[in-house]
């Protein structure tokens, strides 16, 4: 174990009933949030049609946290994801998933000194809204309005909730930023993936929405990617898979399926030339796991050489200026450590998951036999810095 208070980069929280309404102008509730009993359940209609990202969106009840870890180490007899879960808990016996002070204190028991905090709904409803940005926007104002008020962006220098953007609407991207900024954010949240837009999407380092990578080199707080409902589904049906997938429901071919939002959206930002155009930024990849970075790295050599100029920088050099990866748990971190050096490595439970660890600091373990001043970067020093905004 470790002798020092820890940051894990990587907590949640469950979204109550309100989240995306309790600050919406009621004006747009039909094209955005609503809640119906439908068959004798109660479920989430987002943009008038059924949502199933989450199986349970109410957070009734919940999986007791990792209670999926054996599952995702692939160990053997573990059997059905289904079976796996076990027992859940009612939300009401779990007061610090939905409230920062009864967090705080668990966190204290936990050895935290600090963490992340992150949706768990939130991250699944861009893809739901995307073509109808008004209501995509207005939703994701409502909520960081919630977000600010229960958990807050910065609350005590230990909680950072992180305010979700999307880059649908520039302007109000740029509003959003600012607001944030206003209320002293460490980190700003946005998903994987292409942006929608109506003539073509675009990538997220388009020059179209410079005026917020602008602001955000500016303030020099870092950008977190966290893994979602991408917007992956045209990819999926040209290999027959049609429909919304709920979470820990996914057909087995779209488990082997190659195609990665985070490497794909970091390639991206490589070929947009985003960090020789804005050289303050700095990007946290949570919860997509370590083994794009290989793969991105190899190719961005290739590049390199085969289209000499293409950069002005050695793109390993950008990746490792400006790139944080948090690994999975059920990674080889200590391969990736090797690789990308401990400096660009941060810890993170995914706390309160099922597929997260019970124990957070239990991940110590996956680094057994880094010299101690590394475990102590991994463990708090990198997430700590991120948080902490880079002067230009």
């Amino acid at each position: 174990m470790v002798d020092f208070s820890v940051f894990d980069a990587d907590n949640h929280y469950y979204e109550p009933k309100d989240a995306f309404t309790r600050h919406l102008d009621p004006s747009m509730q039909r094209r955005t949030m609503q809640w119906a009993n439908i068959d004798g359940k109660e479920r989430l209609l987002v943009g008038g049609s059924i949502n199933r990202f989450i199986p349970n969106p109410t957070f009734a009840n919940v999986s007791r946290p990792g209670a999926l870890a054996d599952y995702f180490r692939a160990k053997a007899g573990v059997g059905d994801m289904r079976a796996a879960f076990g027992e859940l808990d009612p939300i009401e016996d779990r007061p610090e998933y939905r409230d920062r002070a009864a967090r705080l204190r668990l966190m204290d028991e936990q050895g935290l000194e600090a963490t992340i905090m992150l949706p768990t709904l939130g991250v699944g409803m861009e893809a739901a809204l995307e073509r109808d940005p008004e209501a995509l926007t207005a939703a994701f104002r409502a909520f960081n309005r919630w977000l600010q008020e229960d958990w807050g962006f910065n609350f005590q220098g230990r909680i950072y909730a992180a305010p979700y953007i999307t880059f649908v609407e520039v302007d109000w991207a740029v509003e959003e930023l600012e607001y944030a900024l206003e209320h002293d954010a460490g980190v700003v949240l946005i998903r994987p993936g292409s942006v929608f837009g109506f003539e073509r999407r675009r990538t997220p380092g388009d020059p179209a929405h410079d005026a917020f990578w602008s602001r955000l080199n500016e303030s020099g707080v870092t950008l977190v990617l966290h893994g979602g409902d991408c917007s992956y589904a045209p990819y999926e049906q040209l290999w027959g898979l049609a429909g919304e997938t709920e979470s820990f429901r996914v057909p087995p071919l779209k488990r082997l399926l190659s195609a990665s939002p985070i490497q794909d959206t970091m390639a991206s930002f490589m070929a947009d030339r985003l960090f020789e155009r804005f050289p303050n930024l700095r990007v946290a990849t949570i919860e997509t796991g370590s083994g794009w970075v290989a793969p991105l790295l190899s190719k961005l050599r290739t590049i390199s050489i085969q289209v000499p100029g293409v950069f002005d920088q050695d793109p390993y050099e950008l990746f490792m200026e400006h790139v944080w990866v948090s690994p999975f748990f059920e990674d080889d971190v200590l391969k990736l450590v090797e690789r990308i050096g401990a400096d660009r490595v941060v810890f993170g439970s995914d706390y309160p998951h099922a597929e997260g660890l019970a124990d957070p600091l239990s991940f110590v373990k996956e680094i057994d036999g880094l010299p101690e001043a590394d475990v102590r970067k991994i463990m708090h020093d990198n997430a700590r810095a991120l948080v902490t905004p880079r002067p230009l």
